[in-house]
């Protein structure tokens, strides 16, 4: 995805090849959300009238362009992961050697399908809290873009939960499923945060 126009990588989205998928879309979504930020820094920074805020809008333009990277580069991983579970099962299973084989392999593949989704909720998680961080001091002019900011982090957030919960059933491992429901419930906290700068700036573009 690094080096694909958009119009490409939707082409392959929407063909019958399985990758990407969902857990790239999130990625994306991810991607899409710290561009935002960034967006809303650059066309702050410089301006006299928030000045005051000028390092804290610095600060977070370095770590969204972190983060945006960080994420297409989760929509590439999430392919391979993909690739990785579908590989496992085409393992052979005719003797108990090769079942026992395949079962390891399945098992260590879902481990890391589930990861990559756990990881995109991190990303989405730290543009969120940049979200936070600008929105007391962005320009009034593109105030509403944090709120979209926020709400592509909300569905690259949510993604993530349904993505780890379809590998997390097929996982054997109680420890392992312990630890991604562990994180799913931090993921949902993260839903409210972002909910709430959507609805703190749809407050303050009604008054």
């Amino acid at each position: 995805m690094q080096h694909q126009e958009i119009g490409a990588w939707l082409d392959d989205l929407a063909s019958e090849a399985p990758a990407p998928g969902g857990g790239a879309v999130a990625a994306m979504q991810v991607a899409m959300a710290a561009g935002l930020v960034e967006m809303v820094t650059n066309l702050t920074i410089g301006n006299p009238r928030y000045a005051e805020h000028e390092q804290t809008m610095i600060e977070a333009r370095a770590q969204a362009d972190e983060q945006r990277r960080r994420a297409l580069q989760l929509a590439d991983d999430d392919a391979r992961a993909f690739t990785a579970v579908t590989d496992a099962y085409k393992l052979p299973k005719g003797t108990d050697e090769e079942k026992a084989t395949r079962s390891a392999r399945i098992q260590q593949a879902l481990l890391g399908a589930a990861d990559v989704p756990w990881r995109t909720a991190q990303a989405a998680a730290t543009v969120l809290d940049l979200a936070e961080q600008i929105l007391p001091g962005a320009n009034v002019n593109v105030l509403s873009d944090v709120a979209v900011a926020a709400s592509s982090a909300r569905a690259g957030l949510e993604s993530a939960i349904v993505n780890i919960e379809v590998n997390r059933t097929a996982i054997k491992d109680e420890d392992e499923r312990a630890r991604l429901g562990d994180a799913v419930a931090s993921i949902e906290r993260d839903l409210e945060r972002a909910s709430a700068v959507v609805a703190s700036v749809r407050k303050g573009l009604q008054r």
